[in-house]
């Protein structure tokens, strides 16, 4: 961690699709090939549920779901004049409780 000030700034490293590939395989014993058709997979079942309206929920890990976000009104940054942006459906991850403990050690 590095500080600011009084603020406290985390060092972010972003690990990319073929890093996750590598360490999926490394922790499963797979080869990236496999590790890569399961992460695929995974992604496709998750993506397939939500367009169905329906839930995943992983336990201790976190739940993926859609909410309705209503129409409203914006403005563009341009002109600055008022927009209408329409009513859409939204994907969600929230974290489950042992995750956000993990994560805030």
């Amino acid at each position: 961690m590095i500080t600011k000030g009084n603020r406290i700034l985390r060092r972010m490293f972003i690990v990319n699709k073929s890093e996750l590939i590598a360490s999926i395989a490394e922790k499963g014993s797979l080869t990236k090939k496999d590790a890569e058709i399961a992460l695929k997979a995974f992604i496709e079942s998750v993506e397939e549920a939500l367009e169905k309206g329906d839930k995943v929920q992983l336990v201790g890990f976190g739940t993926f779901e859609t909410r309705e976000r209503a129409a409203r009104e914006g403005r563009n940054p341009r002109t600055k004049e008022a927009i209408t942006i329409a009513a859409s459906t939204v994907p969600v991850f929230k974290a489950g409780k042992e995750f956000k403990e993990k994560v805030n050690k």
